[in-house]
């Protein structure tokens, strides 16, 4: 519905979700269930690829009935990889409305391979005790999650190439979004927004992010004036596929390839996590990442290699890592698969409970984007698309229930100009500083890159990014330089040990203020 303006576009909606993903679309629908007129906006131009969730290899992690697991095993898994900082109610919480979520999505159509009929094939990753990973396609778990998702969702308001700018707000209550579209600038006034936006990947060179992972809702939180944790805490997955040194998104060689018996070796051929840890190459991703790393600066090398030949089924079984394998000219069948650590998922967001809520008034935040205490300082493997699904449910149910006591709010807003980084500098800044290992001299490198970013407006989805990627990399580094321990996949060179008297989440604001 349009309605009358200050020179810009405006509509009206119940609930605005920013973000096609697990977890914007698990919103969208369960807050269109519940009778709110719903709007999702993606900035993308098409919608395949388009979300991190469409290259989720490995699989959902989820507590199956009539099994040996349990939610106190799942729990137990999940803090001891979250370094201290988990939340355990919130990290219960999720994990125990897990099946549920999963069987919702069989409802929507998606299928998981079975070991049986009627019984789902389940796999393990790195940090879990149990076979709890439910997946589709061997590795295209997260292809076939979106596929059901999208069916489910073709009958809503889907809007592409829609970026959104600002949120709109009248003092400490949400009113609407800023958008740039293809039609130029407009609002759509609503009393409920939510964020799922994903991650940050392109703060780095290279990433298994697509490409519009900037930290899109970090910086909208941020703007409007919101605080964000734990965001030091940025996962690097151990084997990202090396192809030299391009830049941008790169594949992903999947954790379950470990679970099912491949093992990371140096050129030389020796193990790369032999005596680093008792789980070996199957622990968690922090410890791995980083026993990668290490190798590597021991070395000189440009990457180390995942031996997967003897793994059975290889073709078959992991038909999205065999293409992505031949595609540069590697048979792993009879070839090693050279890998070094990637940008990967950021465990840190905006602030929020386990039914994504934020501090202020009918905003919300569901997915990669939002902390709820579910990963701590490390996230487990395939927990991810778990939280997702589970918090993008219930952010949508609290979002429709809150704009149905909120009425029609609205409220007239101009677009501002922000400070933006060049890109290309600020993520090799990003890369060679703030990765795997960090250090205080580094880490003020980047802080004085940031300092130094000029106004720019905000007049394409190009200079958004930019803006969104400069204010989401100040927070990152100023939580970076106040956690002066290593913890959980935050390494400190220049403070190696974990401090005890820190496992505290410490959240940030725009103005760099950390607090614990």
């Amino acid at each position: 519905m349009n309605c009358g303006g200050s020179g810009h576009w405006q509509q009206r909606a119940d609930v605005v979700v920013v973000g096609t993903g697990v977890a914007g679309l698990a919103a969208a629908l369960a807050a269109h269930r519940r009778g709110s007129r719903v709007v999702v906006l993606s900035k993308a131009s098409r919608a395949e690829g388009a979300t991190a969730t469409f290259y989720a290899q490995g699989g959902i992690a989820v507590v199956v009935p009539r099994t040996d697991d349990s939610v106190e095993a799942h729990v137990a898994d999940t803090i001891a990889a979250g370094g201290g900082l988990c939340d355990p109610k919130a990290v219960t919480s999720v994990v125990a409305d897990g099946y549920p979520a999963v069987a919702e999505l069989v409802d929507f159509g998606a299928r998981f391979d079975e070991s049986a009929p009627g019984r789902w094939s389940l796999t393990r990753e790195g940090g879990h005790s149990r076979r709890r990973i439910v997946h589709a396609g061997g590795d295209a778990t997260g292809a076939e999650v979106q596929r059901a998702l999208d069916r489910a969702a073709n009958t809503l308001d889907v809007r592409l190439n829609h970026v959104a700018l600002q949120i709109v707000r009248d003092g400490d209550a949400v009113t609407g979004v800023l958008v740039l579209s293809e039609d130029g600038l407009g609002v759509i006034h609503a009393p409920s927004v939510i964020l799922a936006t994903g991650g940050l990947g392109h703060l780095y060179s290279a990433t298994t992010n697509p490409e519009g992972s900037t930290g899109d809702g970090i910086a909208l939180a941020l703007w409007a004036g919101l605080p964000v944790g734990d965001v030091e805490f940025i996962q690097f997955h151990p084997t990202m596929l090396f192809t030299g040194n391009a830049g941008g998104r790169r594949p992903l060689i999947t954790e379950a390839l470990r679970g099912e018996g491949a093992v990371l070796v140096d050129a030389r051929g020796d193990s790369v996590t032999a005596g680093v840890h008792p789980m070996g190459d199957l622990a968690p991703r922090d410890v791995v990442a980083a026993a990668v790393d290490e190798r590597l600066s021991l070395t000189g090398d440009p990457c180390v290699y995942l031996d997967a030949r003897a793994v059975p089924d290889f073709a078959r079984r992991f038909p999205t890592v065999n293409a992505a394998c031949l595609a540069v000219g590697v048979d792993a069948t009879s070839a090693l698969i050279p890998v070094v650590p990637g940008a990967h998922y950021s465990c840190g967001g905006v602030v929020t409970d386990v039914y994504g809520r934020t501090e202020m008034a009918g905003l919300f935040a569901a997915g990669e984007v939002a902390r709820t205490g579910m990963h701590g300082a490390n996230r487990l493997a395939s927990n991810s698309l778990l939280e997702g699904l589970v918090v993008g449910r219930r952010a949508g149910s609290a979002a429709a229930e809150h704009a149905a006591d909120a009425g029609s709010p609205r409220a007239d807003v101009e677009p501002v100009a922000r400070v933006a980084s060049d890109r290309t500098e600020l993520q090799r800044a990003m890369t060679r500083n703030a990765s795997v290992v960090r250090d205080a001299e580094g880490l003020s490198r980047v802080a004085d890159l940031v300092d130094a970013a000029q106004l720019r407006n905000m007049d394409s989805r190009n200079a958004f990014e930019d803006a969104a990627l400069t204010a989401t990399a100040s927070v990152v580094v100023a939580a970076a330089l106040a956690r002066r321990e290593s913890r959980g996949c935050h390494h400190r060179a220049d403070h190696p040990d974990t401090d005890p008297t820190r496992a505290v989440s410490a959240n940030v604001r725009l103005d760099a203020e950390v607090c614990c």
